[in-house]
């Protein structure tokens, strides 16, 4: 049965996935589990999974079964009735062996690095789905990103070696016994797996430093606790699909004065670098190792393709000049049932874009940006590496709208009135309130100086406002201002005289009265609930 979409609608069966057992040495990691397979199944397949696939992962035979999937016996009846194959590591030539013409694999796959794996699937004639390939610039291939899903697991399970092997608390502590200062972290690159180092790191109570080639990610870093160290050199660093690139020689050589300084200073170094299809970039010497204080910690996420120390050996962690540096190659494998949780419902994420129908069939269609990058092999061709994605076009730009032209002797909202124009208004002020007093009468020059004072204080509050809390504070304004409602009352219920008699208003005045009261009512809590809401929008 053949991966692309079936001719014959009546001939198309639902196909098998099948979940072999890892047989690479230390991997626990499964590429489905019983949660996944039931989800599998909604979507039209059947699954099989190899007899204690999901041993290593605290997963049994038998919650496989409880969700649907059926158990083979064997690794050979496995790969001889699967149709397509979830792994999580590449195959080996013994598995390769046992694949038959038309067969999907859908894994990890790594091309760049596994020219002979590619040739030995071609000659199979098997279509293979590389998911290290996937194109992750792409929005909507971030559900089915696995290498996220694992950097971010290996991110935080660094720190958990990284404390393991060091013998003092992360955070601060005050004790009887006397006080424990925080231990200090340097993270060497904040991609995913670096970011969530830095979490990770910052939640214990460390003091967290971080620095990557891509300036971008400073606010990233700052956001999760951490301080963003600067290399004292302008480069940009940002690669292509999402990736760092190589830098220049006088980038590198301010940068490793930078990692030397820290290497002095910090206790914990987590380096995290790699570039696509490239050796794992040298960022701590051995020079660095020695520099650093006894019982330091390095712990090398970039281990397994020769790492970023110069003293890393792959797969141990050793002590070399007082300092523990932790190479290990499986840190995602190290916590094997929430990587493969991740890993599996990533897989499960790309079998819908493959099976829209539901129907268990896979449509392999090489016009989706997604499935054509990450496909390596189709029907035993080689595809690898894919043609860069193209670019969205750009929308026509806006016709330019002439900015409003300011008034000569005016200003905006929000900006205090130039001395001239405050002179001014104070001048014609002062000239009209002389000319009232000199005219009106003693009663009514009291009230109008209040209204004066009033109007005077309540402009120069509003105009000084910041714009965006204008709205906010004029429903306040407008409640408080309210004072209609005195007057409302007084007409309802007026004062007695002297003689114990009130003067009440006739009807239509006091009629008037209580449709005032019910207005201000409303104006009054209808404007602080207003402003309740919109001081709440700018409130984190």
């Amino acid at each position: 049965m053949t991966s692309g979409a079936p001719t014959d609608t009546a001939a198309a069966t639902p196909q098998r996935i099948g979940i072999p057992r890892e047989i690479f040495p230390g991997e626990k990691r499964v590429a489905t589990v019983p949660d996944v397979v039931t989800k599998l199944a909604k979507l039209g397949f059947g699954v099989v999974v190899e007899t204690g696939a999901g041993e290593l992962a605290d997963l049994s035979d038998d919650a496989y079964r409880e969700a649907g999937a059926s158990i083979a016996g064997s690794t050979a009846e496995l790969w001889s009735s699967a149709d397509i194959v979830f792994k999580v590591r590449p195959p080996t030539a013994d598995e390769v062996a046992l694949m038959h013409a038309g067969q999907t694999l859908i894994g990890f796959v790594w091309p760049a690095q596994n020219p002979d794996l590619m040739q030995q699937l071609a000659a199979k004639k098997v279509t293979v789905l590389a998911i290290d390939c996937l194109p992750r610039t792409l929005s909507r291939a971030q559900k089915m990103d696995a290498l996220t899903s694992m950097a971010g697991v290996s991110g935080y399970r660094a720190v958990v070696e990284a404390a393991n092997a060091f013998g003092r608390f992360f955070n601060g502590q005050i004790t009887a016994a006397g006080k424990v200062p925080p231990a200090k972290v340097f993270i060497a690159g904040a991609g995913v797996a670096g970011l969530a180092a830095i979490g990770a790191a910052a939640s214990l109570g460390a003091i967290v430093r971080a620095n990557d080639t891509r300036a971008e990610v400073a606010d990233q870093v700052v956001s999760l606790g951490g301080e963003f160290v600067k290399v004292d050199y302008e480069e940009e660093g940002s690669g292509g699909g999402g990736y760092a690139k190589v830098m220049s020689e006088g980038f590198q050589a301010a940068q490793r004065e930078m990692y030397a300084k820290q290497a002095r200073e910090v206790d914990i170094i987590i380096t995290t670098a790699l570039i696509p299809g490239k050796p794992a970039p040298k960022l701590i010497t051995a020079e660095m190792v020695r520099s650093m204080k006894p019982g330091s910690v390095i712990v090398d996420m970039a281990a397994e393709q020769g790492g970023n120390c110069e003293l890393t050996e792959p797969g141990k962690a050793v002590v070399k000049h007082g300092v523990t540096i932790v190479g290990y190659t499986d840190l995602a494998s190290r916590m094997a049932r929430q990587s493969s949780t991740l890993y599996g419902t990533n897989l499960f994420r790309l079998t819908e874009e493959l099976c829209k129908t539901k129907d268990g069939v896979i449509n392999v269609n090489m016009a989706d940006d997604a499935i054509r990058g990450l496909t390596v092999i189709k029907d035993g061709e080689v595809t690898w590496p894919a043609p860069p994605i193209a670019a969205a076009p750009k929308p026509p730009a806006k016709p330019a709208v002439a900015a409003p032209k300011a008034p000569a002797h005016g200003h905006g909202p929000g900006e205090p009135m130039s001395a001239k124009t405050l002179a001014i208004v104070f001048g014609v002020g002062a000239l009209l309130f002389a000319l009232v007093g000199l005219y009106a009468p003693a009663s009514f020059l009291s009230h109008f100086t209040v209204f004066v004072l009033a109007c005077f204080v309540g402009y120069m509050v509003v105009w000084n406002v910041t714009p965006s809390l204008h709205t906010p504070l004029m429903s306040v304004t407008n409640a408080i201002s309210s004072i209609i409602a005195i007057g409302a009352l007084i007409q309802v219920a007026p004062p007695l005289d002297a003689a114990g008699a009130a003067d009440r208003p006739n009807a239509l005045i006091l009629g008037c009265a209580v449709v005032a009261l019910v207005l201000t009512a409303i104006n009054m809590f209808g404007g602080f609930a207003v402003t309740r809401r919109m001081l709440a929008m700018f409130r984190k």
